[in-house]
């Protein structure tokens, strides 16, 4: 894992250094652009992800250090920690309580909201609204959450002392990497392309990778009764969280285990390089106990089966 991250920061600040020093041509600088993009996202899915939920070590100093190179990228380890561990991983794909299921009215994906009109076309026009995502986090939802210690329907206490520092030396870091630096090499209009190019890719991937386990046809979306889940915790983690691509190490790699999703969400505490190795177990624990235990065989099933769901759920019956 050590080693897995040294690559992915020295791609990050290679791909960086090289575009903001080095890039002459345009199609030097989107090449350098698009890998600067990958490997943001690398951080995002292999680096952060482990250590914010304390599996990337069993040092808590390091777990740290791991989910803080999220605010190296332009989020907030400490807002997301609370928006994905603490609600997400909870409140799987219940409407309401989810906020990773809640697009504020631009998109449905789920039976139990509102449809608006304009959803009807949203198996269309989401996905590029899904590479705002990353600009939104770094620019306007953080700062939004912090300042109002709301997300969605749930209140969560602002940050202080060490998580305040961190949270904002790390959006003034990232802005001096994203735009003041930049700018001093380079026209304005110049630092806002690439920036463009980045963020839209990072958020690109974010989006897709983290929607195509949990908003498609197969998995569930249940409603509470009385406050509660019908089911026990694990069952309703299998049952609303679907695998994609699982058998390809091309795949596996640079998602830092993501398509291994089922077994991130019944076990979060295990660095994902381990998922390979639990997964049989995983399915054969499922078939023991009557779940079903749901994949996808490859990343293009995986989108065409949330491709598939956000047109039904566009549709006036979702059901027909």
């Amino acid at each position: 894992m050590y080693l897995k991250t040294a690559i992915i920061l020295l791609g990050f600040a290679a791909s960086y250094g090289l575009l903001v020093f080095a890039a002459s041509t345009l199609w030097q600088g989107l090449t350098l652009a698009i890998l600067l993009g990958l490997f943001t996202a690398g951080i995002g899915f292999d680096i952060q992800h482990d250590g914010g939920h304390n599996a990337y070590s069993r040092r808590h100093w390091i777990n740290k250090l791991a989910a803080m190179t999220m605010d190296l990228i332009g989020g907030s380890s400490y807002v997301w920690h609370r928006k994905h561990v603490v609600i997400h991983h909870r409140y799987v794909n219940i409407a309401g309580y989810d906020t990773d299921i809640d697009l504020g009215g631009i998109g449905r994906l789920s039976p139990h909201q509102r449809r608006r009109t304009f959803n009807r076309w949203q198996h269309l026009y989401l996905w590029p609204l899904y590479g705002l995502l990353a600009i939104k986090l770094q620019l306007v939802s953080d700062f939004r959450t912090v300042f109002t210690g709301r997300l969605g329907p749930h209140r969560i206490p602002r940050p202080r002392g060490w998580d305040l520092a961190v949270f904002l030396g790390g959006k003034t870091v990232f802005l001096a990497l994203a735009f003041a630096i930049p700018a001093m090499f380079h026209p304005l209009w110049m630092v806002a392309f690439y920036y463009g190019v980045v963020v839209l890719l990072l958020g690109m991937l974010l989006s897709v990778v983290f929607q195509m386990p949990h908003c498609v046809a197969e998995s569930g979306f249940p409603l509470p009764q009385d406050g509660r889940i019908a089911v026990p915790w694990a069952v309703h983690q299998a049952q609303v969280t679907l695998d994609f691509s699982k058998h390809n190490p091309v795949a596996t790699w640079p998602l830092g285990g993501l398509n291994y999703h089922c077994e991130h969400h019944l076990l979060p505490l295990i660095c994902h390089v381990n998922y390979p190795a639990v997964s049989e177990v995983v399915a054969r624990t499922c078939r023991e106990f009557g779940v079903e235990y749901k994949e996808h065989r490859s990343f293009r099933a995986g989108l065409a089966a949330h491709y598939r769901w956000l047109r039904q759920m566009g549709r006036p019956d979702p059901e027909g």
